[in-house]
């Protein structure tokens, strides 16, 4: 008998992944890429994809049998019917408050959709620029489409920052009047078999022509699936950015903090403009592994740095105008890297804090994954802060969205 395999490719902010797990969970293959070109390039998605898909040895291919794909959540494409698409993507981070006023009074009083940073004004922005007759789609929904030569759906996860109430399972009422509506996905659950790959597709790279193409998810909630966060634990992903996610017993409604269903519980979510991306700003991940052998964790240093990657701030904050503060950069660059880790820290206890607030309850543990994740000094440093006990996955994005396509039903 023929062994079965899954396969889940997850899209970040930097690159792309893909692993590969047996029926019994256990990982059979891992790669990754770095785009070619920067996130908002789709043809970065595409050339990462075919690469990753075409190096599976052999063996392994003809044996995938459903592949899922996650990737970052509200990062916005236009495209056509055909899913070519319209010019580049608008990256998860970037701001779009040309259009304040029209986001006001299509968002009315939900403070999680007026918001700059959120997909309805990215939405604007593009109608704006493409027109009317055009498809949105985010990142991972666009790529299984591309993958299937179908771009009709939208997972509920990757649609929320859009307006999709997981709730009610419905856009919002008022979109029925505006032309918004037909640019939108028809959302589907992840998990949800969406349909055979494209045969061209799979000859193009010799894969097998009847792999399953498997509804994904977000990034994060991936990590939180391949993590396997218990009840009263918390998840910090390291990644280029830092976002937090923790269980709740009902949902929430505040700017800045996601809601989604994993496995029918509710989980919150808040991600940071700040994290991973700035380290690698200034540092390789060489230097950054030798400068943190200089750290000693338990002495503070005097610096009081808002490590952001960018100008403006999501979670624990919504502030689009808050500005960086790395400076003043020492003599030292291994006092510098741990300042910037202060700060990261700093960042993250904010966001529990704030969790708290909304919640009632802090994580009695926290699971952390990410490339981040394994620095020990860092971790040293987050625990001090945080003051709750840490533990380090080994698990990948990817593996979470290959663990969809296991768990997937016909």
């Amino acid at each position: 008998m023929v062994e079965e395999y899954f396969g889940g490719l997850d899209f970040g902010s930097s690159g792309a992944r893909i692993s590969i797990i047996n029926s019994s969970k256990v990982l059979i293959y891992t790669s990754s890429d770095f785009y070619k070109y920067e996130l908002k390039n789709p043809q970065s998605w595409i050339i990462s994809c075919e690469k990753l898909l075409e190096e599976i040895p052999f063996d392994i291919k003809k044996s995938l049998s459903r592949l899922s794909i996650s990737g970052t959540s509200g990062t916005l494409l236009a495209c056509e019917e055909n899913g070519n698409y319209l010019g580049y993507a608008i990256p998860y981070n970037q701001i779009c408050s040309q259009n304040n006023e029209e986001l006001r009074l299509i968002a009315k009083d939900n403070e999680f959709l007026n918001n700059p940073f959120n997909s309805l004004s990215k939405a604007l922005k593009l109608l704006k620029t493409f027109g009317n007759n055009i498809l949105l789609r985010h990142q991972s929904d666009w790529i299984a489409g591309w993958i299937l030569n179908n771009w009709e759906y939208g997972e509920e996860s990757n649609n929320i920052k859009l307006g999709w109430n997981i709730t009610s399972k419905s856009w919002p009422l008022n979109y029925n009047s505006l032309e918004l509506l037909k640019c939108l996905p028809s959302i589907v659950k992840s998990g949800d078999i969406l349909g055979a790959i494209n045969k061209q597709f799979a000859l193009k790279l010799n894969l097998n022509k009847n792999i399953l193409i498997v509804a994904g998810t977000t990034d994060s909630n991936a990590a939180f699936i391949a993590s396997e966060v218990g009840k009263e634990e918390g998840l910090t992903v390291l990644g280029t950015t830092i976002v937090l996610k923790k269980n709740i017993k009902k949902p929430i409604n505040y700017s800045g903090v996601t809601m989604h269903k994993i496995n029918e519980q509710w989980i919150c979510g808040g991600a940071s403009n700040a994290g991973c991306g700035i380290l690698s700003k200034f540092f390789s991940n060489s230097e950054i592994e030798e400068l943190s052998k200089q750290i000693n964790p338990f002495k503070k240093t005097s610096l009081n740095y808002l490590p952001l990657n960018c100008k403006g701030e999501r979670f624990p904050v919504n502030d689009p105008l808050l500005e960086p503060i790395i400076n003043p950069r020492p003599v030292s660059d291994a006092l510098f890297l741990q300042g910037l880790f202060e700060g990261l820290a700093s960042i993250e206890l904010r966001g529990w804090e704030k969790i708290k607030e909304l919640t009632g309850s802090l994580p009695k543990k926290i699971i952390t994954i990410g490339g981040g994740s394994r620095n020990p000094q860092w971790r040293s440093i987050r625990e001090k802060r945080l003051k709750i006990p840490i533990k380090t996955s080994d698990k990948t994005t990817s593996f979470g969205s290959a663990l969809i396509a296991l768990y997937s039903k016909e």
